[in-house]
């Protein structure tokens, strides 16, 4: 039994598909990522003064 070959056109439903998750993908590590770096950065700074005086 023999497989078709696969078409070499993409199927513009799943390239929109692809697309829409992969701006979703960014949106929710960016909503992570950006608090989580803010933070971190206020403990550095805050752990630096406790630390120098």
């Amino acid at each position: 039994m023999t497989h078709p070959a696969p078409s070499t056109r993409p199927d513009p439903e799943n390239t929109s598909a692809a697309s829409r998750r992969r701006a979703l993908t960014v949106a929710v590590w960016l909503w992570v990522c950006l608090p989580l770096a803010y933070g971190l950065y206020e403990l550095v700074s805050k752990a630096a003064k406790l630390f120098t005086g």
